[in-house]
């Protein structure tokens, strides 16, 4: 795969490993899973036909090195029948490309996408390597020298080639039956195009990449495109909980959405559906390593470099990076050049040998950093060379796979000094290559029993750091601590390196590619289950398409339904929310307008109705505003005061409390308020409550929990509820719930001798789910006619215990006005 910092760039030799053949698995498995990621596991060569004619065809064979095959061979033939989706890396003519894609599907179940070469450079080299590329990698395009600029023609071709992947998918997917697994950012579009034609795919995404923080992925102009394409899959894989969390940070400041941990699985909940996070590093393919080591071309190359170096007397420490500019080889070269100078003994005894891989992109880039090793390592090699030794070795030719592995088990200590990298599995290798086998033992002058030693310097700022703990960590830019590094591991104890080595090969030799890829799929499989369960509806147009799933009975509200129950009844209880119902919530004017006065005066007027506002605000607030309406029943502050008509007296729902709490509670809400900046303090006659909506969403959402772990601890004997919500935390008395207006009103119609037929009820926010579980459990009761026509509404697709919804506050007010209507016509 062409992606940095997974597999690093190998020979196209295919001899030079053992190779599977998933071709052979038989297609009646109970698991079919189509791979998706840029280029294929296939190799392509071009051959000539003696034929008279003269025409040319081509032959196809496995990449054994791609992730895809390793992943496949991993799994096992038995468990899955797996499909191929991406790329080649050949230009197949368009008269070839029908031909072409048969033989592939029969011969290897590979489905090649073909995108015109033009198209291919500007979503590839263009948009992938100039502009998101950079990015993930910190690397910000301050001035046009330093990374591509935005463009947004190449974003354009970008999400074209995304749409040629899903164009091709849907030519061999089971939509019911089949999981999709797209890899890396060259396609983080491709989850919308597959969502938006089939609702319920089972789709999981793995960035191979780093992710990075909010701070530097909000510059990208189309960040909320990407963040909502990302959660049209099922499941997000990601390399180290960092990269997680980065994510999940920009998904709660530029969308807003929170995530929790429910029994280890960290999930968002995004429109009624779950998006599950995965956290796991990739590992390597044991079997073809071992396989690689085992070759007699691996065990003639080792015996040379033995010869060359260890019987010359000089220790061999290892570098093998992309010659690219996020690998920091010249800081590695100079942390080299460091340790030449503060440790005279080690001239003429310690070499570094670095590998220097082929760059995946090209550039302006590229080239610098070739000047800049090759200047630096001449350099060196002049200040502390002699006759026979050189300092710093460096290939930057192409190596055959064994050749690599031979300079891993010779080498003494392996650097990996990149400044960013997604993965990067050349420590990995390094670690069961220095395990060897027998016939390598005797190369070595090793006894059986011998244990096994390797010493690794880690970056930091790479995906596999965390999880190699036995080994010495550096901040690639500071060039001294690098240098020390180089110096403890060459003289550490044996046994040390021993016991280092052993706790790394324990760990790489169970976390393998086919551990990875079960993990993932297990994970898979669990997120989707829920698919059959639920109702899909599609919002949002182009990269803001979303799907939400919901409880198969929750439907839209319907006009015509409602006005013919409304019609037909004659005793009707009507409950409704403020904020965010009735007043959009995003409003800084909140006073009802006097259309909104109209339609309640309306309502209210109908003897056969009894309407009641209910809402977190003060008495003093709403009797301000709702004074024109003489009739309407109001419920302040989550229903513990009540006032049934305008010139009835105000009641309590609950016993009246003593507010001695507050001088409890507030002396702390106000430490909270003063050190979390954009909060402030709500004080009501009965509550207490801290909003942070316009707080930092992270500093917000830690101080709240802190804030409600403090004030549970010091109002632990007072008779209050401390809850937390949507950005605030609340101090209120106990038992106080706007279900308790919802039974109050019931009773009070009871009494009146008014048994409802028509109950509707609607709310937006969590606080107003109690009301509906009231209406909802009471219609089986003594307090609703039992043929009643019960409307539990909340605002908006989204899980609630309410039957019904409806999209936002404009639609609720066409309805009110609808009822209203009705009303005022009977009246008439």
């Amino acid at each position: 795969m062409t992606v940095p910092g997974i597999i690093s760039g190998m020979d196209d030799d295919a001899s030079e490993s053992v190779c599977p053949d998933p071709s052979s698995s038989s297609s009646s498995q109970k698991d079919r899973i189509i791979m998706v990621a840029n280029q294929l596991p296939i190799r392509a060569h071009r051959k000539s036909d003696n034929s008279k004619n003269g025409s040319q065809g081509w032959t196809f064979s496995w990449d054994c090195n791609s992730l895809l095959l390793q992943m496949k061979d991993g799994l096992g033939d038995d468990d899955v029948e797996v499909i191929y989706v991406g790329c080649l890396k050949e230009e197949i003519h368009p008269n070839e490309q029908d031909e072409v894609s048969q033989i592939l599907l029969e011969a290897f179940k590979c489905v090649p996408t073909f995108v015109p070469p033009d198209l291919f450079s500007r979503y590839y080299h263009g948009f992938c390597k100039q502009q998101l590329w950079p990015l993930f990698h910190y690397m910000l395009p301050l001035s046009p020298d330093l990374g591509g600029r935005f463009n947004r023609s190449l974003w354009q071709a970008y999400v074209s080639v995304n749409k040629i992947f899903a164009d091709r998918i849907m030519e061999v997917i089971n939509p019911e039956d089949d999981f999709v697994w797209i890899h890396d950012y060259h396609l983080m579009v491709l989850p919308t195009f597959l969502r938006k034609r089939f609702n319920r795919v089972k789709l999981g995404f793995f960035l191979h990449s780093p992710f990075p923080s909010s701070e530097i992925y909000k510059t990208l102009p189309i960040r909320e495109e990407l963040l909502r394409a990302f959660l049209n899959a099922d499941l997000i894989g990601f390399h180290t909980f960092d990269y997680a969390r980065h994510f999940l940070s920009c998904c709660s400041r530029m969308l807003g959405l929170t995530y929790e941990s429910k029994r280890g699985y960290i999930g968002v909940e995004y429109y009624g559906r779950t998006v599950s996070i995965k956290i796991l590093p990739v590992g390597i393919h044991m079997g073809q390593l071992e396989s690689v080591l085992s070759l007699s071309e691996t065990e003639a190359k080792v015996a040379e470099l033995i010869k060359q170096y260890c019987d010359q007397g000089k220790t061999m420490l290892l570098g093998v990076d992309d010659m690219d500019i996020f690998k920091g080889i010249s800081l590695k070269l100079l942390a080299m050049e460091q340790l030449l100078l503060q440790h005279p003994e080690c001239q003429g005894k310690v070499v570094l040998v670095q590998i220097a891989l082929p760059a995946r992109g090209r550039g302006k880039d590229v080239k610098e950093v070739q000047e800049e090793t090759n200047s630096t390592v001449k350099r060196i090699n002049e200040t502390f060379g002699k006759p026979g030794y050189d300092p710093v070795v460096l290939i930057d030719e192409p190596l055959k796979f064994y050749d690599r592995i031979a300079y891993y088990v010779v080498a003494e200590c392996c650097l990996v000094t990149a400044v960013r990298d997604g993965m990067n599995l050349i420590p990995y290798e390094y670690i069961i290559s220095r395990q060897g086998n027998e016939r390598l033992n005797k190369v070595l002058r090793l006894e059986p029993s011998m244990p096994k030693k390797s010493m690794l310097v880690v970056s930091e700022f790479i995906g596999c750091s965390p999880s190699l703990s036995g080994a010495i960590r550096v901040n690639p830019w500071n060039i001294d601590a690098v240098a020390d590094a180089m110096e403890c591991a060459l003289a550490m104890a044996e046994p040390e390196k021993q016991l280092r080595h052993e706790k790394h090969y324990k760990y790489v030799s169970t976390h393998h590619v086919g551990y990875w890829a079960h993990s993932f799929l297990q994970d898979l499989e669990r997120t989707c289950q829920e698919h059959v369960r639920r109702r899909c509806w599609d919002i949002g147009f182009g990269l803001s398409f979303r799907v939400v799933a919901l409880d198969p009975n929750f439907r839209k509200l319907s006009m015509e339904h409602i006005v013919s129950a409304y019609k037909r009844t004659t005793s009707r209880a009507i409950l409704l929310d403020y904020d965010g119902t009735l007043m959009p919530q995003a409003s800084i004017d909140k006073s009802p307008s006097s259309k909104s006065l109209d339609i309640l005066n309306s309502l209210c007027r109908d003897k056969t109705n009894m309407v009641f506002i209910v809402s977190a605000k003060s008495r003093k607030i709403l009797t301000g505003w709702f004074s024109p309406c003489e009739k309407l029943g109001i419920a302040a502050e989550h229903g513990y005061f009540l006032r049934l008509t305008g010139d009835e007296e105000w009641e309590t729902c609950v016993q009246a409390a003593d507010c001695g709490w507050k001088q409890i509670a507030e002396p702390v809400m106000k430490q909270y308020m003063e050190t979390t900046d954009g909060s402030y303090i709500e004080d009501k006659e009965t509550a207490l409550v801290w909003c942070y909506e316009d707080a930092d969403p992270d500093f917000g959402s830690c101080q709240a929990k802190e804030l409600l772990d403090h004030l549970e601890s010091v109002l632990a004997n007072e008779p209050v509820t401390v809850k937390s919500g949507q950005k605030f935390v609340e101090v209120k008395p106990q038992g106080v719930s706007k279900g308790l207006v919802a039974q109050r009103l019931l009773f009070t119609m009871q009494e009146r001798g008014m048994l409802p037929d028509f109950v509707l009820c609607i709310g937006d926010d969590r606080s107003d789910e109690d009301m509906f579980e009231v209406i909802i459990s009471s219609v089986s009761g003594p307090l609703i006619d039992p043929r009643a026509e019960v409307f539990a509404c909340t605002v908006g697709k989204k899980p609630s215990k309410a039957k019904y919804y409806l999209d936002d506050a404009a639609e609720i007010c066409r309805l009110m006005q609808g009822l209203a209507s009705v009303s005022d016509q009977m009246l008439s």
